[in-house]
């Protein structure tokens, strides 16, 4: 419900003037108007409103300089790849550079491209951990750069691309998974992964 003003000055004047004139309709109620009169007459003036907040100062700017940001920018990596790449290194370093470089040979690869998300799933699955039983330590993961998955629900383009390498530190893969890299341009480039396998128990 909204809430009552108190009548201004020129609305009180007027209101008492219109009750002073004002005859009741009750022969009996003659002091009706003088009452409506003195009640006009005792309304409180209505409140001042708030002044209005000073506006917040600003620091001296001249033209063409460039603005500080608000908070520190930290670049965010824009594809899985380049995360990949500044994660922690969980292997030999110099194996690891000799790898990044393209100057390992793969000793076996999967050719994800062109599958759904659903179909890729348990193909890597199956691939990862019969190279991982065999002794193999460096697979290649072809997943192509992509252009959205043709399944009953539409994905973004590259799905494959992005959905690998999650695959691939979860479980059950995770526990023989030892590194991820963004393969040099060689062997794919963008669109390919070395998998680095751990060595197998005993």
């Amino acid at each position: 419900m909204p809430r009552r003003r108190g009548l201004t000055p020129e609305d009180r004047d007027l209101w008492s003037r219109v009750a002073r004139t004002a005859e009741p309709l009750d022969p009996k109620r003659k002091g009706q108007a003088a009452d409506l009169a003195a009640f006009a007459d005792s309304r409180p003036p209505p409140s001042a409103p708030a002044p209005a907040p000073a506006p917040a100062t600003l620091p001296h700017f001249r033209i063409g300089q460039a603005a500080a940001p608000a908070h520190p920018v930290v670049a965010r990596p824009s594809t899985m790849a380049e995360r990949l790449a500044q994660g922690s290194l969980r292997m030999d370093a110099r194996t690891h550079r000799k790898m990044s470089q393209g100057k390992l040979r793969p000793e076996a690869r999967l050719d994800l491209h062109g599958l759904t998300l659903a179909a890729a799933q348990p193909e890597l699955l199956h691939f990862i951990l019969s190279c991982h039983a065999s002794g193999l330590r460096l697979v290649l993961v072809i997943t192509g750069k992509g252009r959205g998955d043709h399944g009953p629900l539409p994905t973004r383009p590259g799905a494959l691309r992005h959905q690998v390498p999650y695959w691939l530190h979860s479980p059950p893969l995770a526990a023989v998974v030892q590194q991820v890299t963004a393969a040099h341009y060689r062997h794919g480039g963008d669109g390919a992964y070395y998998v680095y396998l751990r060595r197998p128990a005993g």
